[in-house]
């Protein structure tokens, strides 16, 4: 058994010319998403949540006939040898009282892909393009999604724009069969003490993701698991299930506070406004994008978290674009100093760092390590920001 790092969420931003996930960079092509998840990140596995579409595919299917892609025994392929990647597709579902949520489709194989986005042709407008509405329920996706042997995963669950939560509905049961439902991720503005506080959560693994439409947002969240030595899409699915001592070890997530969407904010002048509020008292503007923090405070039905003797630790953590004062070049040379971004946030000590960037720097990134820094809270789609002491 080893541990293995996975972001389960990365966009594709252009393919053969042409946009797959409209708002992704256009640098954000399969092949540079598979090198920086490696080389720059230190990722082991990622699911290229556009790989069902069909210039992607073409792009999957030139990897496999230069020998860079390999089909794994029991699904996924290996980039490298090294790099497990996973196709899969990121699903738009209306929901039963308005409002729509984003699912998350992987599935072991091309072949399973590929019969997959024909399905989607028949209840999606354009199937080139990335998380597209379909006229289906989500309770028939997740049919389709098991008919393919797929894993079915609830996308953002908290977020106001496509959330299941934030969005949609006050309980799981409301759109989908909650026993074929495979994993929750949190998003960026929510974690893990948020959503043990509600009950209904208990018994489900939960994942952090990136949702990156950039090289650079790859890995802000990522997840830890317990697999064995060879990689493979049924190790990811036995992890997810907590089966044959697989599982999720470890959620490592962005400080819900730095989130785009962690309080409610009015649309019009961008002030904060308090929980409960429909109107700003700043400006008097009705248009408010409701909160991760708000929308958990109306949907918790425990007042204390109350974590399932399964749950693995979250651990909050700062990505370096988000360290006041570390440039691109900086940032650069330390992944070129410690091997990936990874060992810089995690394991390089203060002394190592501060031989390579310095002691104020240093401090800085330990001091983000260890959560002893001061936000100023996201909201109304702008990130949060970390304020220099």
């Amino acid at each position: 058994m080893k541990t293995a790092y996975a972001d389960f969420h990365i966009h594709i931003g252009f393919s053969h010319h042409q946009p797959v996930k409209i708002t992704a960079a256009k640098n954000l092509t399969l092949k540079d998403l598979l090198e920086h998840a490696l080389h720059e990140k230190g990722l082991q596995i990622v699911t290229v949540i556009d790989g069902v579409c069909p210039s992607v595919q073409a792009d999957f299917q030139s990897l496999i006939d230069m020998g860079q892609l390999e089909l794994t025994q029991c699904g996924g392929y290996l980039y490298q040898s090294r790099l497990l990647a996973i196709p899969g597709a990121e699903v738009e579902i209306s929901g039963p009282q308005g409002g729509a949520a984003h699912f998350g489709c992987w599935f072991p194989t091309l072949a399973a892909a590929r019969d997959f986005s024909m399905w989607l042709a028949t209840v999606q407008t354009n199937v080139n393009l990335s998380s597209q509405k379909a006229r289906t329920t989500a309770a028939k996706l997740q049919e389709q999604v098991d008919d393919r042997n797929g894993i079915f995963v609830v996308h953002h669950a908290f977020t106001p724009h496509k959330g299941l939560y934030g969005s949609c509905v006050n309980r799981l049961s409301e759109i989908l069969d909650t026993d074929g439902v495979d994993a929750i991720e949190l998003g960026l503005s929510a974690n893990t003490d948020m959503a043990d506080s509600i009950s209904e959560l208990s018994d489900y693994t939960f994942l952090t993701n990136s949702d990156a439409h950039s090289l650079a947002k790859i890995a802000r969240e990522y997840n830890a698991l317990h697999v064995d030595e060879d990689l493979s899409f049924e190790e990811v699915r036995k992890a997810l299930r907590r089966e044959m001592g697989r599982a999720v070890a470890a959620n490592y997530g962005l400080e819900p506070k730095l989130g785009k969407y962690h309080r409610t904010t009015c649309n019009a002048c961008g002030e904060p406004c308090a929980s409960g509020d429909t109107t700003c008292r700043n400006c008097g503007s009705s248009s408010v994008t409701k909160g991760v923090y708000d929308r958990w405070l109306e949907l918790r039905d425990l007042n204390t978290p109350q974590h399932p003797s399964h749950r693995p630790p979250y651990q909050s953590q700062i990505p370096l674009e988000f360290v006041p004062g570390l440039g691109p070049k900086t940032r650069v040379k330390l992944i070129e100093t410690f091997g990936s971004e990874m060992k810089v946030l995690h394991e390089a000590n203060e002394t190592e760092l501060a031989d390579t960037v310095g002691e104020k720097l240093a401090y800085k990134i330990i001091a983000a390590r260890d959560g002893n820094l001061r936000y100023r809270i996201g909201g109304g789609g702008t990130y949060g920001k970390v304020i220099e002491s």
